[in-house]
């Protein structure tokens, strides 16, 4: 296991270790703007408006959608943007690498996109939304549009240029926050005012589609600001296309598609199930999609820190598994990972009395499931630690075994639980599916690349965490405590837990001397 202790002489491994650790960090801030930032000001300006203009049974089509073209974005990019963070970490083959999994994705995206449209009138009857054929053309020429970007956006990450990643992402949120509020807001005030030009195309009735335009918007944007990416020389001029690097990087990449595809299960499927299993009402279904929904939107805020340290760590442990066989640094990783996670677990839970005043009154009935969600995303962070091990030895098919292990579990929870459960059924089946892939990447990386991972210290975290949030709840069933002194309490026991670890490992943060016994 890893151990502590001040450096005394030369260690330069373990000085590298910190030094890496650090710069991953840093890079984790800076795609956390984007990413995190980004969202979280999507979160603040559009959570709150669109869970008081739209009702819950609204708000649950624009999440069911959105899960849906999730679920096609993994199959139009084929997980290529993973295989050419595989086969373009060494600089003289990253421009063939990225020129041929940019023409695999546009020689596919095309004809799926017409192949969806002519299917649309079936699609939105499938869907039970058989006057709304709109939403299946925007949602497909969205999932597109993003498809596009994906290689280019890998190719920035590849990099190590988390800065213009970060500007174009934010460039884009802004956008689609600026058409949104045109459409919803600005137009209907404006077609009263009598503006012809405004009234000749606006529709009240089409506010639904209107978040999908705006996204549409947005996305075409973001395609024309990285179009010089696929353009540019740098050094010797690749190949447009590489037919032996393709099938290489097909080879690589489509197994993790079922990962995938499970992963957009696993994280989104709630909302859709919900809508079909709670209840013989589709109108009642739709409210408690739109409720889950809206408690998950407050659970993203620790699923955007998991992801930008996904967008960081990925092309992080490429790159350095190509220059070095050091594995001290993926203990190090997990490990600080448990910390700040355990450490965001607290601070959601402890002032959603706050955080709750961000969703419309209909919406805030759900907050009890929040923990649960929350812990879930602790499991799912630590996933994507652990299975590193299967993707830097090229076996990414367990990846594939393991994520469907998870959909199974996802499926049957919610299966056997919604009917009685409600919308508390997606939050367990979440925590369920993700602590089972959690233990299994583990398990399982354990024999393909042994790391000494410091889970005693990683599982401290978490317990300490719980048992002060434990705390808190019987605190305040025994006393009911107005709400400044139960943000008084909370915010008493969130020092404490920040001083413990400091306690804990501040020394270890400053660079401490760490080797693997």
């Amino acid at each position: 296991m890893l151990s502590l202790r001040r450096s005394q002489g030369k260690a330069p491994g373990s000085y590298q270790a910190m030094s890496l650790l650090k710069k991953l960090a840093g890079e984790t801030a800076i795609y956390g703007i984007s990413s995190i930032l980004g969202r979280l000001i999507n979160w603040v300006a559009l959570t709150p408006y669109l869970t008081r203009v739209f009702t819950t049974g609204e708000y649950g089509i624009v999440n069911e959608l959105y899960t849906y073209i999730a679920l096609l974005m993994v199959l139009f990019t084929y997980r290529l943007e993973t295989a050419f963070f595989r086969y373009g970490r060494e600089a003289q083959n990253r421009q063939r690498a990225f020129r041929t999994a940019s023409v695999s994705i546009m020689g596919t995206a095309i004809p799926l996109l017409a192949l969806l449209i002519g299917l649309a009138p079936a699609i939105a009857a499938w869907l039970k939304y058989p006057d709304q054929i709109e939403y299946v053309v925007l949602f497909s020429v969205i999932v597109v549009l993003d498809a596009l970007a994906a290689i280019p956006f890998a190719q920035l990450r590849l990099e190590g240029r988390p800065t213009r990643f970060a500007a174009i992402k934010l460039g884009a949120i802004f956008i689609n926050i600026v058409i949104l509020f045109f459409m919803l807001e600005a137009a209907p005030r404006l077609q009263a005012a009598g503006w012809q030009h405004i009234a000749g195309w606006y529709d009240p009735a089409d506010r639904i589609a209107y978040v999908f335009w705006a996204n549409l918007l947005a996305s075409a944007l973001t395609l024309v600001w990285l179009a010089p990416l696929y353009f540019r020389r740098k050094g010797e001029v690749a190949p447009w296309f590489d037919a032996g690097l393709w099938r290489q990087m097909m080879a690589y990449g489509l197994p993790l598609v079922l990962a995938g595809l499970a992963g957009v299960v696993n994280q989104l499927i709630g909302v859709p199930l919900l809508k079909a299993w709670a209840s013989p009402d589709l109108e009642f279904n739709k409210s408690l999609a739109g409720i889950y929904a809206a408690a998950a939107k407050l659970a993203i805020l620790m699923n955007l820190f998991i992801q930008a340290f996904n967008y960081a760590a990925e092309p992080f442990f490429f790159r350095y598994t190509a220059q070095n066989d050091n594995k001290a640094i993926f203990g190090l990783v997990a490990r600080a990972f448990a910390l700040v996670g355990s450490l965001a677990f607290l601070g959601i839970v402890f002032y959603v009395d706050l955080i709750q005043y961000f969703l419309g009154r209909d919406f805030r009935e759900g907050l009890g499931i929040l923990p649960i969600l929350l812990a879930a995303n602790f499991f799912l962070g630590l996933y994507f630690n652990f299975a590193m091990s299967y993707k830097l030895t090229d076996q990414t098919p367990i990846g594939g075994y393991i994520a469907l292990g998870g959909m199974a579990i996802t499926l049957a929870v919610n299966w056997l639980f919604i009917p009685s459960m409600g919308y508390s059924a997606p939050a367990w089946a979440s925590l369920g599916c993700y602590g089972f892939m959690g233990v299994a990447s583990y398990w399982v990386g354990r024999r393909i690349m042994p790391v000494n991972y410091p889970v005693a210290i990683m599982a401290r975290y978490l317990l300490l965490a719980l048992g002060l949030y434990a705390l808190s709840t019987a605190f305040q069933a025994w006393l009911s405590p107005a709400l400044p002194l139960k943000m008084a309490v909370h915010t008493a026991l969130l020092l404490a837990y920040v001083g413990v670890l400091y306690r804990w490992e501040g020394p270890w943060w400053k660079g401490a001397n760490i080797n693997a016994d």
